[in-house]
């Protein structure tokens, strides 16, 4: 009698050692694995959009920081007289606001009045609108061939902005008139992607020494 009892004391202790997982803590569960899932989702979404705006943001980037190594240049060379660098409001060459990518004329300088037409890299060819365009290779892959692709880059626009700087407190705080700051900013948008758009800005000091 005394070791049936124990028997029974053993399989109610193994039955409680075996207990199955409650409704609460299953609902736990599902609801962790669902934010680990959703955030896997969402780091998905990141990467593919960075991907399809890879060649826009690359565009941009290279647009900016080029016209700002002509603004440099124009300095260095004394091409451009520091006073005229500046917005046309104020006296200098760069029209304000948002400008179409068009090509430098004369002065060697983009955004200002005398921008011209573009013509394709390589090819010569009028660009569609006159507004900068590349050169993309078609079907068989290689760039230079009869069925290469023009690709404009009308959904660009880019401003040109200057400021002006002030000196230290120590100095007065007043207008530093040897020293200007400027911002370039790309604004784009993405074929297909109508009310979505981008921008890249880049800034810099211009001095009036060099």
């Amino acid at each position: 009698m005394g070791s049936t009892m124990k028997l029974q004391k053993q399989l109610r202790k193994k039955r409680r050692g075996q207990k199955g997982f409650s409704l609460l803590e299953v609902l736990i569960a599902m609801i962790v694995m669902t934010i680990g899932l959703l955030a896997v989702i969402l780091s998905f979404g990141t990467a593919i959009e960075a991907t399809e705006w890879a060649q826009e943001d690359l565009i941009a980037r290279h647009k900016a920081l080029d016209a700002m190594e002509s603004i440099y240049t124009a300095r260095n060379s004394q091409q451009l007289p520091f006073a005229q660098i500046n917005n046309v409001v104020n006296g200098g060459v760069f029209l304000s606001g948002a400008q179409p990518l068009l090509c430098a004329g004369q002065d060697g300088l983009v955004g200002t009045a005398d921008d011209v037409a573009c013509t394709a890299p390589d090819t010569g060819a009028a660009c569609p609108g006159g507004i900068e365009c590349l050169m993309l290779p078609g079907p068989d892959g290689i760039l230079g061939t009869a069925d290469d692709t023009t690709e404009t880059l009308a959904n660009f626009t880019r401003t040109v902005t200057f400021s002006q700087t002030f000196l230290p407190a120590a100095q007065g705080g007043g207008v530093n008139t040897n020293l200007i700051a400027v911002a370039i900013t790309i604004n784009y948008t993405k074929a297909g992607r109508y009310g979505l758009n981008r921008s890249y800005t880049v800034n810099g000091l211009i001095s009036s020494y060099h």
